[in-house]
């Protein structure tokens, strides 16, 4: 039997996954089966097999994913500034407009950690940690130039990080602000809660 154009793993691998995160995201990880993802992807239940060993795979996949974009792309834009001030509007700007572009992940990866094996979601947590350091570092380096008044960086940081993921829970394009405008908005928020 002839294989069905398109079939190899290059094309539909990336089918699998995309399917699997909307999938995930709109039902959730527990409620969606390996069958429904073969569905979507107009593939043999068994056929997914030749993909994937499983479901979790494919959620530490996407959230890995995830995780190594951010990460990536963080680190890219992070080089420029210098000082606390300059950097955490940087971090700040930088962390709604990657996460509003992604909403399907973002909803994954705060959600779905429960699902993970330890072994998946200590790593996971190594990476999700690697990213909340940056900020905490920036918050440290402020107090230690008297410019940000923060009693515990680290309660800190998880706060400014729920506060701008927040964004992704109401923000949407045709509605009454930019996203310039919403990040502006939240720069001025963070700045307030932090400033000495």
């Amino acid at each position: 039997m002839a294989r069905t154009q398109g079939s190899h793993s290059d094309i539909t691998g990336p089918r699998i996954r995309a399917a699997a995160l909307k999938l995930f995201a709109r039902h959730g990880f527990a409620a969606v089966s390996m069958r429904q993802i073969a569905a979507e992807v107009g593939l043999q239940a068994g056929a997914l097999y030749n993909y994937t060993p499983d479901k979790q795979s494919l959620l530490y996949e996407l959230m890995r994913g995830h995780m190594d974009d951010l990460l990536a792309a963080r680190q890219a834009e992070a080089a420029n500034a210098t000082d606390p001030m300059t950097r955490l509007e940087n971090f700040t700007r930088f962390h709604i407009r990657f996460h509003i572009e992604r909403p399907d992940e973002v909803f994954i990866a705060y959600m779905e950690l429960r699902n993970l094996t330890p072994e998946n979601f200590a790593e996971i947590e190594g990476l999700r940690h690697a990213y909340e350091d940056e900020l905490e570092t920036i918050l440290r380096d402020g107090v230690a130039a008297g410019v940000f008044a923060v009693p515990d960086p680290r309660i800190a940081t998880y706060a400014v990080i729920a506060m701008l993921t927040g964004v992704n829970t109401w923000y949407r394009p045709r509605g009454r602000l930019s996203l310039d405008e919403v990040e502006t908005l939240y720069w001025d928020m963070v700045r307030k809660a932090v400033s000495a």
